[in-house]
């Protein structure tokens, strides 16, 4: 029986010890990226993004059309050291530089369906999808946006560019 309250006893403490640490799935994100967007304008995302984490060495830049500084529509893109493959379930691929064009697919109305970036490689022609990464969740923090994938939802997102 003593045995029994000193379990339960060092599970209480481990359970308040781990609160203002744990978090939940969202949580984790949103302590690396910031809070994820549910809508996002050309303009808003319009920029140069760079790479952390294992997206290190990586450049991405949106450009608007004029037109749309305030639509949700897109524009192009291009992009410098881009991985290949599936990297996602195991390694980084051979990298490339390429462009294309990009648009925001912007969230629903549900609480967890958040925007979206799409992009679709137009150079090099190789890539069709499924060949690299062309979807990237969007959020932001302290005024600075974040592109990143979201491969752990439990884990800060390792593939991350911030502008």
């Amino acid at each position: 029986m003593f045995r029994a309250r000193l379990s339960a006893a060092a599970a209480a403490v481990g359970l308040l010890a781990c609160l203002p640490g744990c978090s939940s799935a969202s949580g984790a994100v949103e302590g690396c990226v910031g809070a994820q967007a549910v809508g996002a304008t050309s303009g808003e995302l319009a920029g140069t993004y760079r790479g952390e984490g294992d997206a290190e060495g990586v450049t991405l830049t949106l450009k608007a059309p004029e037109a749309s500084e305030s639509e949700p529509g897109g524009g192009k893109v291009t992009v410098r050291d881009w991985p290949t493959g599936d990297w996602y379930r195991s390694e980084l691929g051979e990298a490339f530089d390429g462009s294309g064009t990009w648009s925001v697919v912007q969230g629903g109305t549900s609480a967890t369906e958040f925007a979206h970036l799409s992009v679709s490689f137009t150079a090099p022609e190789r890539f069709l999808g499924g060949d690299t990464l062309d979807s990237l969740l969007i959020a932001e923090r302290d005024g600075r946006t974040s592109l990143y994938a979201e491969d752990d939802p439990d884990a800060c997102p390792a593939f991350r560019l911030l502008r």
